[in-house]
């Protein structure tokens, strides 16, 4: 018995060291994203050229997710998210020390490059410790680092970037990376594997030549993340320039869209278990995601208040899918090629974020948001034939 609590405990306190680090890196990630209202104000930048500087971080993430997902099934996932916390910290105090655009933008994609450790290394870590019938529930829970990390990040740093300028925004995101690295380091234990040498030549095969399932799951994740791409970087902006909130009123308002959008994740999951199945609840999931966007686009058209509420409302359907995908690749993959195939996910998700920040910025510029919104909800319609419910396991 005293073996078992043991065990829990230490099950669990992997789920808190791995929310904590990926919840840390996205903090680095999607921070910058609220540097737009600062950079458009202060620096003179278009939402173009500044959702472009955002999204340095995504597109350094796409370039390392498949070879820190192949370090991490190598080396194992303590190594895999100290280093990777070290390396994000250095990269954040380094952009917070220079003036230049290009040397801040520079660093921004050097930290992404590094940022992408957290994602596959903790997706391995939780799988790897929780048995299947409560993987849902507490992927769901590993997934809200990304919306509390937005969350925290909206919170602090426009405010720090208003009254202090972007270096002293930036230094946010540093003490929060390094404080992960020290946590990383001394708590993580990497979960007990049987070791390659005694796998069998099915479970080292390579999925994705015997089966489109976890191809079909990547494409789906690429078309739902959009919608959720368009609001976690615009919503701020939206907010502040097309409704006249303040920083600190529409830093509050995203950072509890953030905390529901973690709930929403933590009981998406928990449907997962209770129904057996991590695809069915995804394909409803993409159709309740389009409805939200499409009716935010009209009530935006119609300049009316209940907009607000449908940013809200569609904030959080966005972002409930995302681990229950993740889950279903790690399952399916397995533990030899998990780590890859999470690395696959993340950078077609990553890529297709980074490519939708200065496209709908320059739609937004030539267009209006209305129109943004209302091209974000088609993503979703496409997105429900091709979940591969049939091969759900």
């Amino acid at each position: 018995m005293e073996t078992e609590s043991i065990s829990t405990a230490r099950r669990w306190s992997m789920l808190v060291i791995a929310l904590f680090a990926t919840t840390s890196a996205n903090v680095f990630i999607n921070g910058a994203a609220f540097l737009i209202p600062t950079l458009h104000k202060e620096r003179g930048l278009d939402l173009a050229a500044a959702g472009l500087l955002s999204s340095m971080p995504s597109f350094g993430l796409v370039l390392t997710f498949i070879a820190w997902g192949y370090i991490v099934d190598r080396v194992g996932e303590r190594i895999v998210l100290t280093l990777g916390s070290v390396l994000i910290a250095a990269a954040a105090f380094a952009a917070a020390s220079v003036d230049s655009l290009f040397a801040v933008g520079t660093f921004l994609f050097l930290g992404g490059m590094a940022a992408a450790s957290s994602n596959s290394a903790s997706g391995r870590l939780v799988v790897g410790w929780f048995p299947p019938d409560q993987r849902g529930l507490v992927m769901g829970i590993r997934q809200t680092a990304t919306p509390l990390g937005v969350g925290l990040g909206a919170l602090v740093i426009p405010r720090l970037a208003e009254s202090h300028g972007i270096s002293v925004a930036l230094l946010f995101p540093a003490v929060v990376c390094t404080v992960s690295a020290v946590v990383c380091a001394f708590g993580v234990i990497d979960p007990p594997r049987p070791p390659r040498s005694e796998a069998s030549a099915e479970h080292l095969a390579n999925p994705y030549r015997t089966s489109s399932v976890l191809t079909r799951i990547h494409a789906v994740s690429v078309l739902l993340v959009v919608p959720q791409g368009v609001l976690w970087t615009f919503a701020l902006a939206w907010l502040m320039t097309d409704r006249g909130w303040s920083a600190a009123a529409a830093g509050a308002l995203i950072t509890a869209t953030q905390v529901f959008g973690a709930i929403g994740r933590i009981a998406a999951g928990r449907w997962s278990d209770v129904v057996g199945s991590r695809l069915r609840p995804i394909r409803s999931i993409a159709l309740a995601a389009a409805a939200a966007m499409g009716l935010l686009a009209l009530t935006d058209w119609l300049n009316t208040p209940v907009s607000v509420v449908l940013m809200m409302i569609a904030s959080v359907i966005t972002v409930s899918d995302n681990g229950l995908a993740f889950t279903a690749i790690a399952e399916i993959a397995g533990p030899f090629w998990s780590g890859r195939a999470l690395g696959t996910q993340n950078t077609s998700q990553h890529l297709a974020t980074a490519a939708a920040a200065p496209l709908f910025g320059g739609l937004i510029g030539v267009a209006g948001y209305p129109v943004a919104f209302a091209v974000s909800a088609l993503l979703p319609l496409f997105a429900i034939p091709l979940v591969p419910v049939d091969q759900d396991r």
